[in-house]
């Protein structure tokens, strides 16, 4: 393979243009990994760093490095320039005919939807349950689309009588992880597994003893290394596009199973189901 060098920043803006540019020679470390890179390009741009560094056989300070020696700002910054890289290669024949945008989007969504429950896990759902439906309350954090989902599920879990607070401010996640009373659960949501600010607050809670919940897609993220349970989705996201919609179902598929699994637990739960269900009737025609 071509040798690549520190580029100016005029280089151009593609992952690959930048890899293949003519210029100093990488050390063999580094050489070796840019080669990885292009040569599975597809894999990569669904990687994180911890999954490339495992897959190439390097340390996620090498993949940093080439990242800075190619102009990037770090790791996410290249994957973005990588995942266009990939998006913009021919995938089918001209003559193939129209693809259906309907037919396509429901058969990724009920693919993830099979896939998730097949990563389930009776045992972990109930560990989980138990410590959700005895806890004094539970904090929920994501970012973007994960913090709609947490926002979700805390509500599902106030309508049966569990305090539950859903975070998307960083700041007020992170007060309310460090002053949370003791039993109380920290659920982190993640696809990627690598949200630094939603990765910071289940170390955070960790720090203080509270039970940490870890909701990702990547089983080797940095989520999950600070989790008391992992629970898994089998969708993820493609760093350049908008469509979240197999994520966010896989998402919420896995909180729904958990969520029947703390109504075992909670005896109240149907009694309050109607008391919540009637104190916003007059809210309707």
């Amino acid at each position: 393979m071509t040798s690549v060098a520190v580029l100016p920043p005029s280089a151009p803006g593609g992952a690959l243009g930048r890899l293949r540019q003519q210029a100093t020679p990488l050390s063999p470390t580094l050489q070796r990994l840019a080669e990885h890179v292009v040569q599975h390009a597809d894999t990569v741009v669904h990687q994180t760093i911890t999954e490339l560094a495992s897959s190439a056989s390097v340390s996620e300070a090498t993949i940093t490095r080439l990242c800075h020696k190619l102009k990037f700002a770090g790791f996410h910054a290249f994957k973005i320039a990588l995942a266009s890289d990939v998006a913009s290669r021919p995938t089918r024949a001209a003559d193939d005919g129209p693809l259906d945008p309907t037919t396509h989007l429901v058969r990724q969504t009920c693919r993830a939807l099979e896939d998730t429950a097949q990563l389930a896990s009776p045992a972990v759902l109930a560990s989980v349950a138990q410590a959700i439906a005895r806890a004094p309350r539970v904090d929920l954090t994501g970012q973007g689309n994960s913090g709609l989902v947490a926002q979700y599920f805390a509500h599902r879990l106030m309508r049966i009588g569990i305090t539950a607070v859903a975070y998307t401010d960083p700041h007020l996640a992170a007060v309310s992880v460090s002053t949370l009373p003791r039993g109380g659960v920290v659920i982190g949501i993640s696809s990627s597994g690598s949200t630094i600010d939603t990765v910071q607050h289940l170390r955070l809670a960790q720090a203080h003893g509270h039970q940490t919940v870890a909701l990702t897609h990547r089983a080797s993220s940095p989520i999950a290394r600070h989790a008391s349970a992992v629970l898994f989705t089998s969708a993820q996201e493609d760093p350049l596009t908008d469509a979240v919609l197999s994520t966010l179902s896989s998402q919420t598929l896995m909180l729904e199973l958990l969520y029947s699994a703390v109504l075992t637990r909670r005896p109240e739960a149907h009694a309050m189901l109607r008391v919540t269900a009637e104190s916003v009737v007059e809210k309707k025609y």
